[in-house]
């Protein structure tokens, strides 16, 4: 049996179901879909070579495997399976960084929270998510969107290294210099190449921030759309700012609500990006100064179903409205038993961001497709049972938006991968030669295709 075989690995701890260790990773994913999945036995690594370990005992055999970092994506099988082996990557969550601290050498199954709390009273940062709960590994490799994403790219555009094991159990250094063909496809390339072990990023000076959340009444939301499309569609576009807003959608009380997190990344109390939308009458304002490690520290909220689905529009207040009317028209009846939240979010992806990597990652995105905006399109719910109606009623949403997008000349080919649902095909939406680069490199790197068939989560090169 491959449990056992892994139990005898010098070292490693292997949980089997029953036990505290395994109850303590199946707790940890945020989705109850991800929890609900049941591992014959979960391999919990202290270091890359036990990863590589791991590796060469699994490879090759009729045993499919998942990788976890922290487990925040939704999708059941993303970060964890049925009878197979699941990798949990929690205990590789070192932070440390060089002499002078222009690079941060980081564990992959470390939360970007561990990695801010740590950087912080040196006062510097790395470029990486938003909600400190969210793993390194995962959102680094499928992108990754940051506060600091205007001044440096995505997360996986401020990458130096990556410490990876590959297909055959051989642990390698792979950056520019260094099996750079691998190097670059890993920035956005998912989970399709091996076991990514450590990230090593640049660092970014950082103070104190400007940051919280702006609750508006929906009968504002054509004054609150105007403000975010001004936001997004500002040239030249403020470097610093950051904002997402929300259109929640309550399905027992039938109440939208309108949410913003305006953060900007220097420590100004009133920054003029943001005065439009701050003069808009608002329920509650949280926004202040404060440190990024605090802002990131969400309160940890109980397991629940979760599902994604995203798009990429030209920014368009026309469109914004033409969204909500689209969720309200076709959400407002659909009703299921327990609880049930909608959330479509908005977020900027201005020329000045996509400009920092362009090219160096396997992405697709650039500065000549203009300032774009992404939605975010997920639910909540309490129901098991009612998983499959939700599911179609989510897809049901965004065909709709995407063909007003489309007959509006809004919509846009990108399908950022963080955000994907099961059903979307983000590789595909990188464009046609980044899709047969992607390809050409697993063939390299994994000729056997283990990460193909052995991996059957997350979203794959070859399906």
């Amino acid at each position: 049996m491959i449990c056992a075989q892994l139990s005898a690995i010098n070292g490693l701890d292997v949980a089997f179901p029953n036990s505290t260790l395994y109850a303590a990773t199946e707790s940890a994913y945020w989705s109850i879909q991800e929890a609900s999945l049941a591992p014959l036995c979960i391999a919990k690594p202290r270091s890359s070579n036990d990863v590589a370990s791991i590796i060469k005992t699994i490879a090759n055999q009729d045993c499919p495997f998942a990788i976890k970092s922290q487990g925040h994506a939704p999708a059941a099988g993303f970060a964890n399976i049925d009878e197979g082996i699941t990798i949990d990557l929690m205990g590789l969550d070192a932070v440390t960084t060089n002499e002078d601290a222009s690079i941060a050498h980081v564990g992959s199954g470390a939360s970007w929270l561990d990695v801010y709390a740590h950087l912080d009273p040196v006062n510097k940062t790395v470029a990486g998510g938003r909600n400190g709960g969210v793993g390194v590994g995962g959102l680094t490799l499928g992108g990754g969107i940051s506060y600091f994403s205007p001044q440096v790219g995505f997360t996986c555009d401020s990458v130096t290294n990556f410490e990876i094991v590959l297909a055959n159990g051989e642990l390698v250094e792979t950056n520019a210099s260094s099996q750079s063909d691998l190097f670059r496809a890993l920035k956005g390339g998912l989970n399709n190449f091996g076991v990514v072990t450590r990230i090593d990023f640049h660092t970014l000076p950082i103070d104190e921030i400007l940051g919280g959340r702006v609750v508006n009444d929906i009968s504002h939301r054509n004054e609150v759309f105007d403000a975010f499309r001004n936001i997004a569609d500002a040239y030249p576009y403020d470097v610093h700012a950051s904002i997402t807003t929300s259109a929640i959608f309550n399905a027992a009380t039938k109440a939208w609500t309108l949410l913003s997190a305006p953060i900007y990344t220097k420590p100004q109390t009133n920054p003029k990006v943001y005065a439009e939308l701050f003069a808009v009458p608002s329920i509650s304002n949280t926004v202040k100064i404060t440190q990024l490690h605090t802002l990131a520290n969400e309160s940890a909220i109980a397991q629940t179903n979760q599902i994604f689905s995203t798009g990429t529009y030209g920014v368009s207040t026309q469109l914004l409205d033409r969204i909500f009317d689209i969720c309200n028209d076709t959400l407002h009846d659909f009703n299921v038993p327990g609880s049930l939240q909608w959330i479509t979010t908005f977020e900027p992806l201005p020329t000045v961001f996509v400009s920092r990597g362009a090219h160096n990652n396997v992405l697709g995105t650039s500065p000549d497709h203009g300032n774009v905006m992404i939605l975010l399109f997920s639910a909540s719910w309490s129901d098991l049972d009612s998983s499959s109606s939700v599911h179609a009623k989510l897809e049901e949403v965004l065909r709709k938006i995407n063909t007003v997008a489309k007959e509006m000349g809004q919509l846009r080919e990108f399908v950022y991968a963080n955000y994907a649902g099961i059903y979307q095909k983000p590789i595909s939406s990188y464009g046609v030669q980044n899709d047969a680069y992607l390809r050409h490199v697993a063939k390299k790197y994994d000729p056997h295709g283990v990460f193909q068939s052995q991996v059957p989560g997350g979203f794959k090169l070859f399906d």
